[in-house]
């Protein structure tokens, strides 16, 4: 039994969905108001700057986002890759909050090939997050 916030199953569900059928590349998980809860907050298909802007300066936020790069010989690759998006603005309750339940949600993820902290912008440019699937 984990410990931390618990993750709502349709949570678990939207990342079956990325995974398995690939109708979706992105699925974006947020902390319930009363931040006792991971909940689903948004899940379809976004181009790499759409996920940037669709990501709040002062909250919190999990996202599950289906990388698609080429290697360095030009063949096309996809890595699974869940963003732990930490903003410095954020309230500190939100931070403890999402810090408690960030292994809980990563252990249900069952296919994630790449976890990512970040707490900045940059930290998510298309070209950094290509270097950390290697």
């Amino acid at each position: 039994m984990s410990s931390g916030i618990p993750v709502e199953d349709s949570c678990i569900e939207a990342f079956h969905e990325l995974k398995r059928k690939r109708n979706v590349n992105t699925v974006i998980y947020r902390l319930s108001d009363n931040l006792e809860t991971v909940i689903p907050d948004f899940k379809g298909n976004l181009t790499h700057d759409e996920l940037l802007q669709a990501l709040p300066t002062a909250e919190t936020r999990f996202v599950v986002y289906d990388l698609v790069f080429a290697t360095a010989n030009g063949a096309r690759k996809d890595k699974i890759v869940l963003i732990s998006w930490c903003p410095e603005a954020a309230e500190i309750e939100q931070k403890i909050a999402h810090s408690t339940s960030r292994n809980t949600l990563r252990n249900l993820l069952d296919g994630v090939q790449v976890y990512v902290q970040t707490t900045d912008p940059s930290d998510l440019g298309y070209e950094e997050l290509v270097s950390r699937t290697s």
